[in-house]
């Protein structure tokens, strides 16, 4: 009998199975998690190599911001096919590409030295794979909880902040140790075989293992809904009527804003302070304390949007991304870099890790990998257009003050976005289910299973 097989006896055995803590879900989160560490780990960590690959084959900083901006809009163009592909084919499917386009673009990218390789394996190839572990996979998670969602995700975000606390230093550690190529082969190998590992016990749904989501009560009935023909029917029939509405738009929007604001942050951090005379490990230990900090919201503000609705709590953290940037403008000693970089991982961590948890209350049981795929959109393409201009702005300016001041403007752009959506406390489309045969309808929906 296999691992997995052995694990879930072990979950449902009599003696376990009221045991909160060992219900699937958890399994899920856990793994759902190691996943996330693993691939946003690299993607932040990779600026600590931007002064490197200013030097040592003379890019420009514009140059090196643009193969940033390639992977960050193909990754938010990918976003609604990832979502899409989870949705109607089921998620591990869709990681299994993932993981193997995460292995190619790593050790792809390890063998470049010319500028249009660096875009073609770190911007393109590279972005199918963020895609897929940035999409489908946590709206994945959102299926196996009917409470406690807000924990649940609150894990699964935070382990993002973990990742560059631990791979920014190790990265720049085997890049000065053993060359360019190893600081890329070295997490494509072992992350790509953690990724396969993973992907072995992964489930689309709770009803896949005969399991009822977390908290679910014991006389709802045992569904499968993520599969086939009623997959394909639910996810049309939501995303039809839900583009309809302007919440949907908005959305995206707040997403772009967000995201163009904290990424010119994230991509140029290391090499302003490296600038200003903060050593090399120093400046990546400042990008590695901003993720750090991230944790506490990543953890803290998806239990919060769970308890008290999304919209408030995510208004004060777009606003803190804003105020700790004063900081850089005049920061030259390491000590101001790691003080701007614990004030402005609160704000950025709890930026987008409501964005799950909203999308449930909006849109309840519905399938919204696809519509959280558009708003991943939304941010890939502002991640992108943050690390483009703020790459432009410094190479005509000389300096890094225009930059910081549209990091500023842009997040409160998004602040001022987040008033114009409704009320968390009503759902949105919630009569979208109507249209559907009865054998596709969730059990909430007239009694149909």
């Amino acid at each position: 009998m296999s691992l997995r097989l052995n694990m879930l006896s072990l979950l449902k055995g009599s003696g376990l199975r009221q045991i909160t803590s060992l219900h699937y879900a958890w399994i899920i989160v856990v793994i759902a998690a190691t996943m996330r560490l693993v691939t946003t780990a690299f993607r932040m960590s990779a600026t600590v190599l931007v002064p490197h690959m200013a030097n040592t084959f003379g890019w420009s900083y514009g140059a090196i911001g643009l193969g940033f901006s390639i992977q960050w809009v193909l990754s938010g163009l990918l976003g609604p096919v990832a979502g899409w592909l989870g949705d109607r084919y089921g998620v591990r499917r869709t990681m299994l590409v993932g993981v193997f386009l995460f292995i190619a673009g790593m050790l792809l990218t390890g063998y470049v030295t010319r500028l249009w390789q660096f875009y073609l394996t770190f911007g393109i190839v590279l972005s199918g794979a963020m895609a897929v572990f940035q999409v489908p996979l946590v709206a994945a998670v959102t299926l196996w909880f009917k409470k406690h969602l807000g924990v649940g995700m609150g894990i699964l975000q935070s382990s993002q902040g973990f990742g560059p606390v631990i791979f920014a230093p190790l990265i720049l550690l085997v890049l000065n140790r053993y060359g360019w190529s190893w600081a890329l082969w070295l997490p494509g190998l072992v992350g790509g075989a953690v990724l396969l590992l993973m992907v072995r016990f992964f489930h689309n749904e709770p009803g896949e293992i005969g399991l009822r989501p977390y908290g679910a009560s014991q006389d709802e009935p045992i569904q499968r809904l993520q599969r086939g023909p009623i997959a394909k029917a639910r996810t049309e029939a939501f995303l039809e009527q839900v583009r309809r509405t302007g919440t949907f738009w908005n959305l995206i929007g707040i997403h772009f804003w967000g995201c163009a604001g904290h990424n010119i942050i994230l991509i140029f951090l290391v090499a302003i302070a490296v600038e200003r005379g903060v050593p090399a490990v120093a400046a990546a230990g400042a990008l590695g304390t901003l993720a750090l900090s991230s944790t506490i919201t990543r953890f803290a503000v998806p239990i919060a949007a769970d308890r008290f609705g999304s919209k408030g709590v995510m208004a004060v953290c777009f606003f803190l991304q804003v105020t700790p940037i004063l900081i850089l403008f005049g920061a030259n000693e390491t000590w101001m870099f790691y003080l701007f970089a614990v004030l402005f991982g609160v704000g950025f961590g709890g930026e987008m890790s409501a964005f799950p948890i909203i999308n449930r209350q909006y849109y309840g049981s519905a399938p919204i990998g696809t519509t959280y795929g558009w708003q991943m959109l939304g941010a890939g393409m502002g991640m992108a257009a943050g690390a483009l201009i703020g790459g432009v702005l410094r190479d005509q300016t000389g300096n890094y003050d225009y930059m910081l001041a549209l990091s500023m403007v842009l997040s409160l752009i998004g602040t001022a976005s987040i008033f114009f959506l409704p009320t968390t406390r009503q759902r949105q489309v919630p009569r979208w289910e109507e249209s559907l045969p009865p054998e596709a309808r969730s059990q909430q929906v007239g009694g149909t299973a």
